[in-house]
């Protein structure tokens, strides 16, 4: 089972093993995951069409069979992206393709703001730009208060991938940190990235469901406007996760495809 050691992790603000997955050979390819961890939403639809890479999956610190827990905060998303660069470091790689989804999403973009020399190229799956999030309030109230309520399936997925006795605080952590984010929003920080996403040169392309429940209404044109470089593709049946949604995983492989050739 691989771990990397980072001595000083920005995420935990201490000593880590961070656990990654591996898969294939050739041109490195970093799957970030979302805020629920990696098991509950994994790539397996996709790894197929992955023969040409070394396929990398980390579990941040928080998160899986990583050291937990992490530190949350208004910020963790560019400390998960400064870990994620020494997880690279720990593997001597100096440059990836980069693909997000959701909280990986935006990880993934911090990073290519931050060193775009060692971003080879962004997918960036289930996007977030608003901080207030309008439409997803009540999800991220129940995250705190109430998580069992996602369901048996869901709950059992979880439990395995991060323990019965840590996967509840970990939603509640996330519920709460994503509710701090938002009342920065009142304060006229409207979006994640402090407006600095216009500043992204790494070639980055979107891949988002249309029916997305965690997208508020406006969002994607918000990105449009921030980022115009960017390519947006939008999956018609697609929801939070069209990656591992039956009846959009193969237009999100499609589409997937098609960004990583953009990227050679």
């Amino acid at each position: 089972m691989p771990f990397v050691s980072i001595q000083n992790s920005p995420l935990a603000r201490r000593a880590v093993e961070l656990h990654y997955r591996e898969f294939g050979a050739g041109r490195p390819l970093i799957f970030l995951h979302g805020g629920w961890g990696y098991h509950i939403y994994p790539i397996n639809k996709q790894l197929h069409s992955l023969t040409n890479y070394r396929v990398l999956i980390p579990d941040r610190s928080g998160y899986g069979l990583s050291t937990r827990p992490a530190k949350f905060g208004v910020d963790f998303h560019a400390r998960a992206a400064e870990e994620m660069f020494l997880f690279m470091d720990a593997l001597n790689l100096h440059e990836a393709v980069l693909w997000g989804h959701s909280d990986g999403s935006v990880i993934a973009a911090y990073m290519g703001l931050m060193r775009p020399e060692r971003c080879s190229g962004l997918v960036l799956e289930a996007f977030h730009f608003n901080r207030r999030k309008t439409v997803s309030r009540d999800f991220f109230e129940t995250m705190v208060s109430a998580p069992e309520s996602y369901g048996e399936r869901v709950c059992a997925v979880l439990a395995h991938e991060h323990g019965e006795d840590y996967w509840r605080t970990l939603l509640q952590t996330e519920g709460r940190t994503w509710l701090e984010i938002a009342k920065l929003a009142d304060t006229g920080a409207e979006d994640v990235y402090n407006g600095r996403l216009g500043g992204l040169k790494v070639p980055s392309v979107l891949i988002h469901g249309a029916c997305d429940p965690r997208t508020d209404p406006g969002e994607i044109d918000f990105v449009r406007r921030a980022l115009p470089s960017a390519d947006i593709r939008l999956i018609g049946n697609g929801e939070h996760c069209p990656h591992s949604e039956s009846k959009a995983a193969e237009e999100f492989t499609m589409e997937l495809t098609r960004a990583l050739a953009k990227f050679q």
